[in-house]
């Protein structure tokens, strides 16, 4: 190897571009957390750790076994580790101490892809994919199975402790009452057993809530109903259907492992996980990225919109939305239909599955309340502009998705909960920004 790292590798290597990032961001929310009076160990410095796992995940290495591995035996990860060996431990602490500031990176990724004149917002494009979670799908359990569960954890309980009292009174256990190794120690086996429990009942509360949740919202609109009917001297309806969200779920299941993800149905068939969002430009720069649990994309138009003029206006670029482009899946008549203010100009393509009225007695279709809301944005895309934003669309969000999934072999998240895993997916887009920011700064 040469004497010196920096002739380690190319002038224009990506680990070097990593560097110069890391100067160039303010490190403040990682370094002050840390003591400033001399006292206790030494920390890594935190422009090390940062680079070092920009670097990683940029490069679809995320976990912390392998950086560790990599900081030994990778060129590249050596001269951004300093010649430095954290362990796995350290390093997943310091992503898992320091996530809301990784995924702040974000924003600062978009501020310098802007200062080097790529962000153009006058068109922006919207869509989501399925990212599996950290859980298995066989972790997944209905109220009923909780219960039973539940109710297994007590018997279990009850037999320790009933084997354990005819041990100490000197009649010996009974036979199929003998106490497991691993729970001999009373309090050790108290322990585990109430936190299995209190982890089940987690579980079962949450499905109760959601269950609530559905019986109260149509309590309240058949209440509501009724008492319209009163008004009008009209006795109230004892039966009325219910409707999609408000009819019981009894097969309705939550995930032990990680509760907020849950069962989706993708491209490739079911996924336990989250539904991650993006909104990229014209030229693949993410300027918005969040994660839901719902299973489409029905509901995520106007926080996404949100979401990107939030990021933008943190990454102090003024430039105004101008158009936002999105597949069939966002379609909703209140997205077209100009009753929410502030929406940028729209090309969604109508979503063929929607009602478009009942059929009349000769056969044909009458008029729906969203057949001239279709006309329209048929129209719209039907011009040369609407035809264009279409082609945009699927050469810039969904490329994006592909190379992140596929390329670099991100389609799982690594961290469990909502929280956790809208923070990895803002690290990950803030890595693709940098990418992008790389191969622009690269010589042809």
């Amino acid at each position: 190897m040469p004497p010196d790292m920096r002739d380690w590798l190319p002038a224009d290597h990506l680990a070097w571009f990593v560097v110069d990032v890391v100067g160039q961001l303010d490190l403040g929310p990682f370094e002050r957390s840390y003591r400033a009076d001399g006292h206790g160990r030494p920390a890594y410095d935190p422009a090390v750790m940062v680079a070092l796992l920009l670097y990683a995940y940029c490069t679809g290495v995320r976990s912390s076994r392998q950086i560790e591995r990599r900081c030994v035996e990778d060129v590249a990860f050596r001269v951004l580790a300093g010649g430095l060996s954290p362990d796995h431990v350290t390093i997943a602490r310091f992503r898992a101490r320091h996530a809301d500031a990784f995924a702040g990176l974000l924003v600062d990724s978009l501020r310098l892809c802007a200062q080097a004149g790529l962000v153009k917002v006058g068109l922006v494009a919207l869509d989501g994919t399925k990212m599996s979670a950290n859980a298995s799908p066989d972790r997944n359990r209905t109220l009923e199975a909780i219960d039973k569960q539940v109710r297994d954890i007590l018997a279990e309980a009850a037999a320790l402790d009933a084997a354990e009292d005819a041990e100490n009174s000197g009649a010996g256990p009974a036979d199929g009452q003998r106490v497991p190794s691993g729970l001999v120690d009373p309090t050790v086996r108290r322990r585990q057993l109430q936190a299995a429990r209190e982890r089940l009942q987690g579980a079962r509360d949450r499905l109760q809530a959601q269950a609530d949740k559905r019986s109260d919202a149509f309590a309240a609109r058949s209440e509501a109903l009724n008492a319209a009917r009163a008004a009008k001297g009209l006795p109230p309806r004892t039966y009325r259907p219910r409707k999609r969200d408000e009819a019981p779920q009894p097969e309705a299941t939550t995930n032990l492992t990680d509760p907020d993800s849950k069962m989706l149905i993708g491209r490739h068939g079911r996924v336990q996980g989250y539904n991650a969002q993006l909104v990229t430009t014209a030229d693949q720069i993410v300027v918005a990225a969040e994660v839901c649990a719902d299973a489409n994309d029905l509901e995520q138009l106007e926080p996404m919109v949100t979401a990107t003029r939030a990021t933008l206006a943190a990454a102090g670029i003024p430039e105004p939305i101008g158009a936002l482009v999105a597949d069939a899946g966002y379609w909703k008549a209140a997205h077209v239909d100009g009753s929410i203010p502030g929406l940028p100009e729209l090309y969604i393509s109508p979503a063929r599955h929607g009602r478009r009225g009942k059929p009349r007695q000769d056969g044909k279709p009458s008029e729906s309340r969203t057949t001239h809301l279709v006309e329209a944005m048929t129209a719209r895309l039907s011009t040369p502009h609407g035809k264009h934003c279409l082609r945009v669309r699927r050469t810039t969000v969904e490329p994006v998705f592909g190379h992140t999934k596929h390329l670099r072999g991100m389609d799982t998240f690594s961290r469990r909960g909502m929280t956790a895993a809208r923070q990895e997916w803002q690290l990950i887009a803030a890595t693709a920004n940098l990418l992008k920011l790389h191969r622009a700064h690269r010589p042809q």
